[in-house]
């Protein structure tokens, strides 16, 4: 019985990983559960579970979990503690949101667990401190971001990936306002922009898709994950979300995965790997799947995903500056305070401003975060003063 470590486990990814688990009962032991500020629903998890550890981001919530689980669970609280977690399982599964996540990663590489990552952000914004220990003996790491397993999915039919790879496809759906110009989006709204059309995620991530920064983010993390350069990962708008990505190989061949959206699927595949659960998610029916369409996307109408490319490029701690930015203004779209047409323009100015720097360390990485939060801060008050 493989056991697991589940960080994040009341948000999106950590509830279909417990679905998973159902699933499967006998093959997989939870031995530690951790959330951000959900008391209620990290408790019910933990009445059902029966993890030896749980932990709660916000230490303030700790005396209220403590009073919710079972007398003799052990109640851990604060960031720190939800490192700490990340070491007592053979399976690590990192779904955290946000920046957050980066110690988390960085916890379970360096004890040798294998880690299924679904916070994008460590690779982000501390993609080449990450990179050092992945080589640590026994670690792992096995994405469970869609497009990301697609890939990792369909590289298992080379025997060089390295050589025989001409480019990776990433799909993106094209979010709820596909096809729509610059002009036309100028006031959609919050309702609007959560209204995803084929997947159920959470705010963050359900407004980055509505950008394509989601898209951009995906670029940069396929560039670390891969080891491939950015002017061989390309991104194509697919509004069925049926293929999940694709990999052309220098014979012309192309290897895509296809399935329904649901995000089981490639939880379960990181959890497993490199076996398979037989247990199927996102099964397709044939008989009824008429179509499969894509288009370019509209770089005009979604700047975010010109601006990933470009930081990208840039290295060192320009990936961390964008993310944290980002972070900021999906914070402040949802909470009323900047318009999603402002969302690119905040970006650029950040980013604009980036000095350069390295992310040769975890504190040159967390530097260069809290750097380019203050300024995009700065500038949503300078707006609203503005306005």
């Amino acid at each position: 019985m493989r056991t697991l470590s589940l960080l994040g486990s009341t948000g999106s990814i950590g509830t279909q990983t417990l679905d998973v688990v159902r699933a499967e009962p006998d093959r997989y032991e939870v031995v530690a559960l951790a959330a951000r500020s959900s008391v209620e629903q990290l408790a019910a998890q933990v009445h059902e579970f029966r993890p030896k550890v749980v932990a709660i981001g916000d230490e303030s919530l700790r005396p209220d979990l403590v009073a919710a689980v079972p007398a003799g669970t052990e109640v851990l609280a604060g960031e720190e503690a939800l490192a700490e977690l990340a070491t007592l399982a053979d399976t690590v599964v990192n779904g955290v949101v946000g920046f957050a996540g980066l110690r988390v990663t960085l916890a379970a590489l360096s004890a040798g667990k294998r880690l299924a990552l679904a916070n994008k952000e460590s690779l982000i914004a501390g993609g080449p401190v990450v990179q050092r220990v992945r080589s640590t003996p026994g670690a792992a790491l096995v994405p469970v971001d869609s497009e990301h397993c697609a890939i990792h999915q369909c590289l298992r039919s080379a025997d060089d990936p390295a050589g025989e790879v001409a480019r990776l496809v990433l799909t993106a759906s094209g979010g709820p306002f596909r096809g729509r110009t610059r002009s036309e989006l100028e006031h959609v709204t919050i309702d609007d922009a959560l209204a995803h059309p084929t997947w159920s995620m959470g705010p963050k991530i359900t407004i980055d898709s509505s950008t394509l920064m989601n898209k951009g983010l995906e670029v940069i993390e396929a560039h670390e994950l891969f080891g491939t350069d950015y002017d061989r990962i390309e991104v194509v708008v697919h509004p069925q979300s049926v293929v999940h990505s694709m990999v052309e190989f220098t014979d012309g061949a192309t290897i895509a995965q296809l399935s329904m959206p649901d995000m089981r699927l490639p939880i379960a595949y990181a959890l497993a790997y490199p076996a398979r659960t037989p247990v199927p998610s996102g099964r397709i029916d044939w008989t009824s799947l008429r179509r499969l369409d894509f288009e370019p996307p509209d770089h005009a109408a979604f700047p975010c995903l010109g601006l990933a490319y470009a930081a990208g490029r840039l290295g060192g701690t320009a990936p961390a500056c964008l993310n944290a930015a980002n972070e900021v203004a999906v914070e402040a779209f949802l909470d009323g305070a900047l318009a999603w047409t402002a969302i690119p323009d905040l970006l650029a100015e950040v980013l604009g401003g980036h000095d350069g720097g390295t992310a040769d360390s975890v504190e040159a990485v967390v530097d260069a975060d809290v750097r380019a939060r203050r300024t995009a801060r700065h500038l949503i008050e300078r707006e609203a003063i503005a306005r």
